[in-house]
């Protein structure tokens, strides 16, 4: 994949973390934050002319500062309150340096349930693509006000690649602290930056330790890879590159580029896969298992066997063998009370819908044939 597909690209995504934007205090640091605008801007109204969605951490860090907080709370409560502060001053910010280029912003929180969730989802991609059509650039967060353990995306990384897949962006670009990947500490003399990465056997001797401020951010540059695996199987190339070199990085240069290895799939199935958190797990027979994972068909009450977990219909559940190998990932038609009495039965025996719907599933890639 040439490093043209990020220059080139119409509708690009770009994340930037927590360390690239606030001081080592905690708060927001205004000659960055206007730097990376700055660069944002020029591309838009360059040649390229795209259509930038941004994903920004910072909502946390920039509300330590006013909460008179030292470090990142370990809390979740302390968390949301600090979010709740840090988010109001880092949008305010963003809106203010994008003016400067006469451009309006959106602020756009997400929690995983926003988006798992059939119709959920469909608002989330109508609202950002009306957005974008108005020439509106979207600043994307996490909602750490309101999210609980059970609803996080876990970071801002992988949050920005299902939105890439979710405004079916052209590119992907993943800025931090760091210049790219390494083959050793970049801290220390000779470590080689890796400038491309093709599949998994490029990354056999990675240095995944970031050398960033800790404790302001949640990412990494592991977390990074885990991100660019999930954009790059959807199709979607990534560029992973420092923010000091935002520039640069916009015209496909420097850092490391990430070609794709798979293609695109429907988007909320890859929401479905990566973002959920199942609420419970259904066992199913040998039969079951072939018709959900090789034909690709609803589950029926008749193959499932057991039940676990407390979960209301609509809600993600793992679907496990009878050895519980995870298999497939859907959302579950019933609530867990409902199932029990169901098991083993005949949907044309009781009149019943299935239990979970083949348009609800995933099939897991890991699966054993």
């Amino acid at each position: 994949m040439s490093r043209e597909a990020i220059a080139s690209a119409q509708r690009l995504v770009v994340k930037v973390g927590s360390s690239s934007l606030t001081t080592a205090a905690g708060g927001l640091d205004p000659d960055r934050l206007d730097a990376l605008v700055d660069a944002l801007c020029s591309r838009r109204s360059g040649a390229a002319g795209s259509s930038l969605v941004l994903v920004s951490s910072g909502a946390i860090a920039a509300g330590l500062a006013p909460l008179g907080l030292a470090r990142r709370p370990r809390d979740l409560a302390t968390q949301q309150a600090a979010a709740s502060v840090g988010q109001m001053l880092l949008v305010q910010r963003y809106a203010t340096a994008f003016a400067r280029h006469g451009h309006n912003v959106g602020q756009v929180l997400l929690t995983a349930d926003d988006v798992v969730r059939r119709a959920h989802y469909r608002n989330a991609q109508t609202t950002l693509d009306r957005l974008l059509s108005l020439s509106v650039v979207p600043v994307v967060n996490e909602n750490d006000a309101v999210a609980t353990e059970e609803i996080r995306f876990g970071d801002n990384d992988r949050l920005a690649a299902l939105v890439a897949h979710l405004v079916r962006a052209d590119a992907l670009l993943l800025l931090s602290d760091v210049a790219g990947l390494y083959d050793g500490d970049p801290r220390q003399p000779g470590a080689r930056l890796i400038e491309q990465v093709d599949g998994p056997h490029d990354l056999a001797h990675v240095h995944v330790a970031t050398p960033g401020r800790a404790g302001l951010g949640s990412g990494g540059m592991a977390s990074k890879i885990d991100a660019a695996a999930l954009a790059t199987g959807a199709g979607v190339p990534v560029l992973v590159a420092a923010t000091s070199d935002v520039s640069a990085a916009l015209r496909g240069e420097g850092g490391t580029l990430f070609s794709p290895t798979g293609t695109r799939s429907p988007g909320r199935l890859l929401w479905l896969a990566h973002a959920s958190t199942p609420r419970g797990r259904l066992v199913l027979d040998e039969g079951a298992v072939a018709a959900v994972c090789d034909r690709r068909l609803s589950l029926l009450p008749a193959g499932v066997t057991a039940v676990d977990g407390d979960f209301a219909a609509g809600d993600p559940v793992e679907l496990v063998s009878a050895d519980g190998t995870p298999v497939a990932r859907g959302l579950v038609a019933y609530d867990a009370a409902e199932l029990p009495a169901l098991l083993g039965r005949s949907t044309r025996e009781l009149g019943l819908r299935e239990v979970v719907h083949r348009d609800d599933l995933v099939v897991l890639p890991s699966r054993p044939r």
